[in-house]
């Protein structure tokens, strides 16, 4: 490591993230981090997986202060493998890769993160996911300080391919400093990886401040509610859905933001056609547009079977909505003790698997949705627009900066303690 981790001025990171950065919850998490780490003066340099389709992925970042693995290229002939087995985009799942497959992937990320330590010398290393990539480059570079964000969709990785836990463990038992978003994310983490607590820290996720602010709510006729997220079966669209439909009135109108792939977003797409002109369907579409249509709408909808710590809870909030979700620990982590009417949590259905509810419980969730979703919007019929004051420090505790100064906590830790092994000889 190079003399400038004494310097936190100059400190340089190095960031890694195995899939798209501009897409999905850690795609969103690793811009920030990028900004904010910016912001105080750090070096930043990316590596990530694209698809090789000429868009460009550089937003976050300068050209030249990044390097990718391309998928569907000659990097790696199939497309991305996303953490969640349902990505917003084309992808590959991890459970169907073979060991050709699997050398293939392991080659290619080995052979950018090489390359971009040796060109970019980083006192530090980020990774997001105790996952493959992560184990990777703590075996390739032991000697450099190294943190890993955990966004919970690596430990139903973890669960759900038990064939590549070795590979998985191999390295990430041997990360500095894990970052995790909640306190029960902490506890799986411990359970699943075998860390030990201390190498464990909370710091949460964040939201842009500067995009998701409370502004005058339209009339409440109809009301305008919005969801936005993966169309798939684990975020519970289609009990969202269903649910809706057996509500006639008052007067709503949902806003529909997110895409997904393949069966699953075709089934979501049906159903919100049957539900007709009262939903109004986006697609993935920017952080900017996102933050618009929440300051425009009452309601945010968020219907999960799994979740971190989930940042649209955060954005809703902070955009002056209502909030109607399952009761997620992760949910109710953001919340603490706060029992407002502004949030109403519905209980999560038993799960066969990771993501699939038993049928004898599926009625009951969409019931219970329903009720949560009518309350909410007698609410907003009577009072349109709300007062955040008994959540605001919640929220001023969950802006971007507020978690990198969290982030910024751990790097120092990781710092103290390879001064203290380096001085041993270690």
């Amino acid at each position: 490591m190079n003399k400038a981790m004494n310097n936190s001025n100059q400190l340089k990171i190095l960031h890694l993230l195995s899939q798209r950065p501009d897409s999905t919850g850690s795609g969103i998490y690793i811009q920030a981090m990028i900004r904010e780490a910016r912001a105080c003066g750090y070096g930043n340099y990316l590596v990530a997986g694209i698809h090789s389709d000429g868009a460009d992925y550089t937003d976050c970042i300068e050209r030249e202060k990044s390097m990718f693995v391309q998928f569907h290229n000659a990097d790696v002939a199939y497309p991305i493998p996303g953490m969640s087995d349902v990505m917003p985009y084309e992808s590959t799942r991890f459970c169907d890769l073979s060991e050709e497959d699997l050398c293939e992937y392991e080659e290619a990320f080995s052979k950018i993160i090489r390359k971009a330590v040796y060109q970019f010398q980083p006192d530090i290393i980020h990774s997001h996911h105790l996952w493959i990539v992560s184990s990777l480059a703590r075996q390739l570079f032991p000697d450099i300080p190294m943190v890993t964000s955990c966004h919970g969709s690596d430990l139903r990785q973890f669960q759900n391919c038990s064939h590549l836990q070795e590979k998985v463990l191999a390295g990430c038992q041997g990360i500095d400093r894990v970052i995790a978003l909640s306190e029960a994310q902490k506890n799986e983490i411990i359970r699943l990886y075998q860390l030990a607590p201390e190498k464990i820290v909370i710091a949460g996720a964040g939201y842009n401040d500067t995009l998701f602010y409370l502004d005058a709510k339209p009339k409440a006729d109809p009301v305008q509610l919005v969801y936005a997220g993966k169309l798939s079966y684990a975020k519970g669209v289609p009990w969202f859905l269903r649910a809706l439909q057996s509500i006639p009135s008052p007067a709503w109108q949902l806003h529909l933001l997110g895409s997904g792939s393949g069966e699953e977003k075709e089934h979501c797409l049906r159903l919100a056609r049957e539900v007709g002109d009262r939903v109004r369907v986006y697609g993935a579409v920017p952080q900017q547009d996102l933050a618009q249509v929440m300051r425009q709408s009452h309601i945010l909808v968020l219907p999960s079977f799994f979740e971190g710590l989930p940042l649209v809870i955060l954005e809703g909030l902070a955009s002056g909505c209502r909030v109607v979700a399952t009761d997620l620990p992760g949910i109710q982590e953001i919340i603490g003790d706060s029992h407002t009417e502004l949030i109403t949590l519905v209980k999560t259905p038993r799960l066969r698997f990771m993501d699939q509810p038993y049928q004898e419980d599926e009625s009951a969730f969409e019931e219970n949705l329903k009720e949560a979703i009518q309350q909410q919007i007698n609410a907003v019929s009577r009072t349109p627009n709300i007062d955040l004051s008994p959540i605001q420090d919640k929220l001023d505790a969950y802006t971007w900066t507020g978690v990198f100064q969290r982030v910024k906590e751990v790097y120092w830790r990781c710092e103290k303690d390879w001064m203290k092994n380096h001085h041993r000889g270690k």
